[in-house]
């Protein structure tokens, strides 16, 4: 375990709090596969009816540790972390609710993991962007399909590809959001709704959550999609020149690429 991801279990609910505030709660390796177990904690139990993620210290997630991110993947076999693919494979094969509080900055996956969430609260001072493109990069987590079929496709261009902020009131427009609270009523918002959840018939509430999800075949064989794409992404000259700027603290230069 790692002492970024507090894990705790209380009347049916496992609340699942990033703690690594100082970074904005970016997430490294062990955070992922700390969140990956107790996901497959969360199947396995019968204690645990509802999932909720939320942050620490004004953020909800930075998305990935870039230094941490650019390590694994030079190490590691194709190309990409083996922490956070192996935990955006699991979003779709969860059977179980899952709720996210959001405040501040939710970046690249702090973002696309919301759209495998089925009750998302957030704070006016919430902030959702994907930067993909401008790391040379493709949207991940299904996010290329999972987007468009919550926003229609012109919001989710904006978002992914122009790589738009929404700030918490656009995201509630765009059904990413369920309701807008202040940052002080965050977190018992969204116990709230999971203890009403946890309350309700569990194999009433799992077969609800299944036939409105529909088939999570599609959305993880969109998943690997983008993973194959992914891998091929990250070995470009795109996406070098932009984490060798990243690194070296300067803007990428694109145009020497063409």
């Amino acid at each position: 375990m790692t002492p970024d991801i507090d894990i705790s279990l209380r009347d049916g609910i496992q609340l699942i709090r990033f703690t690594r505030a100082a970074k904005k709660n970016a997430f490294t390796g062990p955070m992922y596969d700390a969140m990956s177990a107790a996901l497959d904690q969360g199947e396995a139990s019968p204690d645990i009816a509802v999932h909720v993620f939320i942050g620490s210290g004004g953020a909800f997630s930075a998305g990935n540790d870039i230094n941490d991110f650019i390590r694994r993947a030079a190490s590691g076999p194709d190309g990409i972390p083996a922490p956070s693919l192996n935990f955006i494979r699991r979003l779709p094969r969860v059977t179980k609710p899952m709720i996210a509080a959001v405040d501040g900055l939710a970046i690249g996956v702090g973002t696309t993991m919301l759209l495998h969430c089925d009750l998302v609260y957030a704070t006016p001072a919430a902030s959702l962007r994907t930067p993909f493109l401008d790391l040379g990069l493709v949207p991940e987590a299904a996010s290329s399909l999972t987007t468009v079929l919550r926003m229609g496709h012109a919001r989710a261009f904006e978002l992914l590809c122009l790589g738009e902020p929404f700030n918490a009131e656009r995201a509630r427009e765009a059904g990413i959001v369920n309701a807008v609270v202040p940052a002080a009523e965050l977190e018992a918002t969204a116990l709230a709704a999971a203890r009403r959840l946890a309350a309700k018939p569990r194999a009433a509430l799992l077969a609800a959550r299944r036939l409105m999800r529909g088939d999570p075949a599609a959305i993880a064989a969109k998943l690997e999609e983008e993973a194959e794409v992914f891998r091929t992404r990250m070995r470009s000259a795109e996406a070098q020149e932009a984490f060798s700027a990243f690194l070296e603290k300067r803007p990428p230069d694109f145009a020497k690429l063409r």
